[in-house]
């Protein structure tokens, strides 16, 4: 455990629920154990989940689903922030934490104080999290009043400099430095964990062990590399994973390893890309759901696109009934007989063949 997971840990600690909320939450925990130990369909109430209060952004990137097929059919909006709230009530004696971003840039919303202080009021030990592009107009000015409320702000990167620049399109790399030093000094002394992360691509893998020795130098302690996912990114080949197993991406893994072990101040995420994958490698039909803007369960973050395949919605249906429903628990039988859905089946859950990203 890293030293931002362990001071999260110990936060939800302090700030267990109290009365009958704590009831509730313990329960709930050994429901969730029992679940478990017999192998059943069902699952007790998420201590997470996805929120997507937007999904309209600034840029568009290359790598990105919503500009792919699947992204340009789907409804675009913001979640009504009382319906947001509703969702919240029903959920957050249960919770560890939540994530506030979706398929879209989070600051966008402009009511996302008014939900991050919701959640806190229900309970301060509640973890938050939100990714951003960390450049939209005055971006500064909307983020400043959340640090030290929101627990982790994740910033993609994809790069840097040039190549930054020509995966996301209608962004700067030098607009983004500066914000990033900016906010680094205002996250200084509080609560707010910063993080970049980077999507691993032939355009960009060069730049993993720079990213590394970038964080280090504008004092971001933590980074995440995630390889390329194509669940829903229609315009590239399933082949293009082969590049993962190439001997000039793991000569870049290699260099990056050396890089982690000289950054002593910068802590950079395992990932299990170790293990021969499949659809049971997938934890998303048993936690982290994720809500759509417009309130649909669809089946992961990864490729959340109601249109394609949901399991109900939340502003028709409770979010327990929906996660416990027929529909929902056929997906789970086939997850113990991991025989894969046509919906996962370029995910690299499942297509990935194993490769070790990075080792500390």
């Amino acid at each position: 455990m890293n030293k931002r997971k362990l001071k999260k840990a110990l936060r939800r600690i302090k700030y267990l629920p109290r009365n009958k909320d704590l009831f509730f939450y313990m329960s709930n925990k050994i429901r969730h154990f029992h679940l478990k130990l017999i192998k059943s369909t069902k699952v007790a109430y998420p201590s997470t989940i996805m929120l997507e209060l937007t999904n309209y952004c600034n840029l568009a990137c290359t790598i990105c689903p919503r500009e792919s097929t699947y992204g340009n059919e789907m409804d675009k909006g913001m979640m009504d922030t009382e319906k947001a709230k509703n969702i919240i009530d029903e959920v957050s004696p249960y919770l560890d934490s939540i994530g506030l971003t979706g398929m879209g840039e989070t600051f966008m919303y402009k009511k996302i104080e008014e939900v991050v202080d919701y959640i806190k009021e229900k309970n301060k030990g509640i973890i938050i999290s939100v990714s951003t592009n960390a450049v939209l107009p005055n971006f500064i000015d909307k983020v400043k009043n959340l640090v030290d409320k929101i627990d982790t702000i994740q910033i993609s990167i994809d790069g840097l400099d040039e190549v930054y620049d020509s995966i996301r399109i209608n962004s700067d790399f030098n607009l983004l430095e500066n914000n990033i030093k900016t906010l680094t000094k205002l996250c200084q002394n509080s609560s707010t964990d910063l993080m970049l992360n980077m999507v691993i691509t032939k355009e960009n893998y060069k730049y993993m062990p720079r990213l590394v020795k970038f964080a280090d130098s504008v004092n971001i302690n933590y980074v995440d590399f995630t390889l390329f996912n194509l669940a829903a990114v229609t315009d590239y080949s399933i082949d293009y994973y082969k590049f993962y197993e190439s001997k000039e991406f793991l000569d870049v893994v290699a260099e990056l390893r050396k890089e982690i072990v000289n950054a002593k101040n910068v802590y950079v995420t395992e990932r299990d890309f170790k293990t021969d994958n499949s659809f049971q490698k997938c934890p998303f039909p048993w936690s982290h759901f994720y809500i759509s803007q417009d309130g649909y369960i669809p089946p992961c973050c990864a490729k959340p696109f109601p249109k394609e395949k949901n399991f109900g919605n939340v502003f028709d249906n409770n979010l327990i009934a929906i996660l416990n429903s027929d529909n929902f628990k056929k997906w789970r039988e086939m997850w113990y007989k991991n025989i894969t859905p046509d919906f996962c089946k370029r995910c690299y859950f499942v297509n990935v063949k194993p490769v070790k990203v990075h080792n500390r």
